[in-house]
């Protein structure tokens, strides 16, 4: 068991200890969602959503590492986290983490509705029941942690519309097969460090990098094809269709490099990079086009 250190921690490691880059994603695709949803009182259901949703990504996350403390201490991108470094007691990251969950599902079932809570049950029971054990033991650890990660769009649908349509289903399948591609390049460039935890990935079993990318590649495949399904089903217009036709060529590109290249370490940079950028262009212009155009 880890000991704290005998400097009581910090805001910042705390801050730290909720993933806070990682948190911030589910809070914007939760609010994407919702606004794409067109609630009739925004300012009310988007407050509260984003509340119950940096509280559930925060404690998801905190719960997480609490977890995966072993393996943490034996990586380097992660030994320096608060737990295995020593500035935060297992037992407080524990409290705090639980905690969290607790309130964001009472703050939720309370003050927005009840399928909302259990969005956010099924995001915390999925990361941290299936996906963060499945990790030790599973292949298909990333997919199996794409259905967490594809979460969040439903829980904003919900806090907006009360109810799932179409298009939440959609942004659901396309946080889905976004993740695939983009972890598969995070997951080749620190093969190294996983392999030292024993994490039976792709990038791990195939030193080749070939299985990483071809799943790299079927996946954006599947990401560009769900990503227009909004226009075939009439419910985003032409200008979406061209933002999510120039975003779908560019991220193919990217991983088409990813599976074809004899340099690989280079090419997963450079999908992982693509990847952050698609997906606040995609998405930001299906919420705009909704608002503005449809």
């Amino acid at each position: 068991m880890t000991k704290a250190n005998e400097t009581a921690p910090g805001f910042s490691d705390y801050l730290e200890l909720t993933k806070p880059r990682l948190s911030l994603l589910s809070v914007i695709t939760a609010l994407i969602a919702f606004a794409a949803s067109r609630p009739q009182h925004p300012l009310p259901g988007l407050l509260w959503t984003v509340l119950c949703t940096s509280l559930a990504a925060g404690g998801v996350a905190t719960l997480n590492q609490w977890l995966e403390r072993d393996t943490d201490a034996r990586m380097v991108r992660t030994a320096g986290r608060p737990i295995p470094a020593g500035r935060i007691a297992t037992g407080s990251a524990f409290v705090l983490g639980t905690l969290m969950c607790i309130v964001s599902l009472m703050v939720s079932f309370a003050m927005i509705n009840k399928l909302t809570a259990l969005f956010l049950l099924l995001t915390i029971f999925s990361y941290l029941g299936f996906y963060t054990p499945a990790k030790r033991w599973s292949r298909w650890s990333t997919e199996i942690g794409a259905v967490a990660g594809a979460i969040p769009p439903l829980i904003g649908w919900a806090a907006g519309a009360g109810s799932i349509s179409a298009l939440g289903w959609i942004l659901f399948g396309v946080l889905f097969f976004w993740q695939v591609p983009h972890f598969m390049a995070v997951s080749w460039t620190h093969r190294k460090d996983y392999a030292a935890v024993n994490f039976p990935m792709p990038s791990v079993r195939d030193q080749t990098g070939r299985s990483s990318a071809i799943c790299s590649l079927l996946n954006t495949v599947l990401l560009v094809a769900v990503s227009l399904l909004p226009v075939s089903l009439g419910l985003d217009s032409r200008w979406y269709a061209i933002a999510a036709a120039a975003g779908g060529a560019w991220i193919l590109w990217r991983a088409g490099a990813f599976m074809f290249t004899a340099n690989r370490d280079l090419a997963a940079r450079r999908l992982f990079l693509c990847s952050i950028a698609y997906l606040p262009l995609v998405l930001g212009a299906l919420v705009a086009d909704r608002m503005l155009f449809f």
